[in-house]
């Protein structure tokens, strides 16, 4: 028996929306702000395609992610294909100048872990880690414009 948890987090980015979108954009840079995620790599014989490694404690999981909608400042939508179970999209909207990103997140429990777990509990902590994502998204967006006008 496997059950879904969903997080919804956003954060305002003062930078211009196709700076968020370019930086999120790019896979394979999302260690440098997502704490849990060890790395993304993306399939070179299929762009749409790639492997993820979630790495905590004593927890690590991997999966493969399609892609399933991209729309440039708007919107990345994926699933996993394969390992574990995932879903969400992150979104952008203008601002004039800065950005709102917000990110969905959905994901199976397995029966063992729920079990061990309560979901209330776990999903405070993914929650509140994604949140932190986000606002180290935010840093690293407004260090990396910054870097790009000098």
């Amino acid at each position: 028996m496997t059950d879904w948890l969903e997080h919804s987090v956003q954060v305002e980015v003062p930078v211009p929306i196709d700076i968020s979108w370019n930086l999120w954009s790019d896979l394979e840079q999302m260690p440098r702000w997502m704490k849990w995620i060890d790395s993304v790599t993306i399939l070179e014989d299929n762009p749409d395609l790639s492997r993820w490694k979630l790495a905590t404690g004593n927890f690590e999981f991997s999966w493969l992610s399609r892609i399933l909608k991209q729309i440039p400042n708007q919107i990345i939508q994926w699933e996993s294909v394969d390992g574990l179970p995932n879903r969400g999209a992150i979104r952008f909207y203008d601002r004039h100048g800065s950005s709102i990103v917000k990110l969905t997140i959905s994901y199976a429990i397995p029966g063992i872990l729920g079990q061990l777990m309560d979901n209330l509990f776990l999903g405070g902590v993914v929650e509140s880690t994604i949140q932190k994502d986000l606002e180290r998204f935010r840093d690293y967006a407004i260090e990396s414009y910054s870097g790009s006008l000098n």
